[in-house]
């Protein structure tokens, strides 16, 4: 008996060290050369299936870095509340009622050669970030939109005002207009609606409760004129007549580089600017007989030069080309107006030329009104 008991002792034993039936095991010995090829198999498939994770993970990344719509979506996210930029593609603007609480306006108009170059310059910086202007008006950005939004230009605006702009469509870094408003206008107009003048970006009009602002570029005749009849016989004509029917909704006012000088006493050198062409006696480029005519049919038409109409013999200058040392030696165009109709003559309080502003190869024209008298 205690011997059987010793064996008793010594299997149970046994059992517990091996924690499994005899049979358990031999059924795994015996498939231990399937489970391990099945492990192998499951393990590649595994570092395959990781793999494929990682070079998909990797694939997104870079869509993301290359993606416009993402890179759209991220930085517009740093924008400030009031500085959004108006897709021109939107079907809705971002519009309100036009008032302002105000009875003066103070309005500053600004060719700034480049809205990246002049956003490297602390004066032109310091001057656009005035708190005092309640519009702003740009010309010639040279930027196209893509690029605007992908380098989230719109954060090298002034902030606290609403930005709608108009960038050229067939020429990257061409021409282009915007306008920044404290108040909300009531409608927005890009262009004139006449298709072989709409696309560079050279007009905004903006509507506010007592009067239409229109932001202007005018194209240039070009250095060897070969723009002249286009810009005489072509755009002119249809550029006033479009501000024409405007006047008869609300009283207009319109600024902007006109690229003319309108007469001798607006060019430091208009004769030595004078030079022949055949049988006919021209001037340079913004000087020529055909511009300063043209400009003075639309002023006969009811228009009001508004610096020369309050400093009839006054002599300054809103543009120096940087080929001559021209700014240096004060020898300039006065080629950036801002005109309003006849009948709104009465509400312009003051209208200067800004010399001392750098930043670019114009300086800033600004314009106060009185609302009261619109």
């Amino acid at each position: 008996m205690l011997q059987i008991a010793r064996n008793l002792i010594k299997h149970t034993h046994l059992f517990k060290i091996s924690k499994m039936p005899p049979k358990i095991s031999i059924f795994c010995a015996l498939n231990s050369k399937a489970t391990d090829s099945n492990s192998n198999e499951n393990v590649q498939k595994e570092n395959k299936s990781k793999s494929q994770n990682l070079k998909e993970a990797s694939k997104l990344k870079n869509e993301k870095k290359s993606n416009p719509k993402i890179l759209k979506q991220q930085t517009l996210k740093l924008v400030d509340k009031k500085g959004q930029i108006v897709d021109l593609t939107q079907k809705k603007l971002d519009l309100g009622d036009g008032i302002f609480s105000q009875d003066k306006l103070k309005i500053s108009s600004w060719n700034i050669n480049g809205l990246r170059a002049s956003s490297k310059k602390e004066s032109a910086v310091s001057y656009l970030n005035d708190k005092n202007f309640d519009i702003i008006c740009l010309n010639e950005l040279k930027v196209a939109q893509e690029a605007f939004e992908k380098e989230n230009l719109i954060t090298k605006l002034p902030k606290d005002y609403f930005a709608y702009l108009n960038f050229c469509k067939i020429k990257a870094g061409y021409s282009g207009v915007a306008i920044l408003s404290k108040v909300k206008p009531i409608s927005i107009k890009y262009d004139m609606g006449i298709e072989k003048h709409d696309q560079e970006g050279r007009i905004i009009t903006a509507e506010f409760e007592k009067f239409n602002l229109v932001a202007c570029y005018v194209p240039n005749s070009g250095d060897k004129l070969d723009r002249l009849n286009y810009r005489t016989q072509e755009w002119d004509v249809d550029f006033q007549n479009y501000l024409d029917k405007l006047k008869q909704t609300k009283n207009t006012i319109i600024c902007g580089d006109l690229n003319v000088s309108h007469t001798e006493i607006d060019l430091a050198n208009p004769e030595g600017n004078k030079r022949s062409a055949g049988q006919l006696i021209i001037y340079d480029q913004r000087f020529t007989q055909e511009e300063r005519d043209s400009f003075s049919k639309f002023l006969s038409k009811g228009w009001i030069d508004t610096f020369r109409h309050l400093h009839p013999k006054e002599i300054k200058y809103s543009y120096f080309s940087p080929r001559f040392n021209s700014r240096e030696t004060n020898k300039g165009w006065r080629i950036d107006y801002f005109v309003v109709n006849q009948e709104a003559v009465g509400s312009v309080i003051q209208s200067d030329i800004k010399t001392t502003i750098l930043g670019s190869d114009h300086v800033p024209i600004e314009c106060d009104i009185d609302l009261t008298k619109l």
